[in-house]
């Protein structure tokens, strides 16, 4: 039995975790940890949990094996730090801070060979799309990113698209012209080819109806290609949750992409 604590369990995609944790025979749900609703109490599964307000004392006070956070930006590296520093496992779904961080935390921060796993995004549909995306780079000049969220989400490109960037910029043809950038820009309408992230241009929407969906448009002469994933409801995320709750423990140190855990 795996034991479980959820970071930022009554947000949106905290709920979804906690409601997916506790429906898994093979975890257990000990801990709840969101600073805004600190000390107060909640049934779930017909247990009552109050949520901390501190995680480092919950994880003083409960015996995790895994946290799994889904907080803001501003908030997941120092929670990542506690979790480490606890010799506990980190499951990671929270946007907003670079690879390269995250594995600069784990080396100065990990005890008793706790580990940690970030996804840009737990969706196999997306993590599909990413997938897709790079293998297309090779063949495709031009690459451009597209992604819708929610008017609620905190950060501006997301981990998603960031992350579908690097994947095309890694696998590009050196040899290929880069797409027309910023120096194309008119004067007053700055901003109109969007981030420029290594020739790929990436491009965010925010606008109420909208979960998360991602385009990924490649062009070459006389063709385009267009990869599309949307996500309707945030169940969308579960399945790959609770495979990286599942597989933490025994991944090498720092992991950083669902596709390392899916059998593509």
């Amino acid at each position: 039995m795996i034991k479980v604590v959820v970071s930022g369990a009554a947000g949106r995609m905290g709920k979804e975790t906690v409601a997916s944790v506790v429906s898994d025979s093979a975890l257990e749900l000990v801990g709840v940890f969101d600073p805004g609703l600190a000390g107060q109490s909640v049934e779930i599964d017909g247990k009552t949990f109050t949520y901390a307000g501190e995680l480092a004392s919950l994880l003083d006070e409960v015996k995790a094996d895994v946290v799994v956070d889904f907080t803001r930006p501003d908030a997941v590296a120092q929670n990542v730090k506690t979790i480490l520093s606890h010799g506990v496992h980190s499951v990671v779904g929270t946007t907003g801070v670079s690879e390269e961080e995250f594995k600069s935390i784990h080396s100065s921060y990990a005890k008793d060979g706790a580990n940690l796993f970030v996804a840009p995004n737990f969706t196999t549909g997306a993590v599909l799309m990413m997938v897709f995306s790079k293998m297309a780079a090779k063949y495709f000049p031009d690459a451009e990113v597209i992604e819708f969220h929610h008017n609620n989400k905190k950060d501006a490109p997301s981990g998603t698209a960031v992350r579908t960037a690097k994947l095309i910029e890694e696998n590009r043809d050196p040899s290929f012209e880069t797409s027309p950038g910023k120096e194309t820009e008119i004067e007053g309408y700055e901003g109109a080819r969007g981030a420029i992230s290594n020739a790929v241009s990436i491009h965010s929407v925010r606008s109420n109806g909208f979960v998360a969906s991602q385009e990924v448009i490649f062009g070459s002469k006389g063709q385009t290609l267009t990869l599309r994933h949307d996500s309707i409801d945030r169940a969308s995320y579960m399945l790959g949750v609770l495979l990286a709750i599942k597989a933490v423990g025994d991944i090498d140190g720092v992991v950083i992409g669902l596709e390392n855990l899916m059998d593509i």
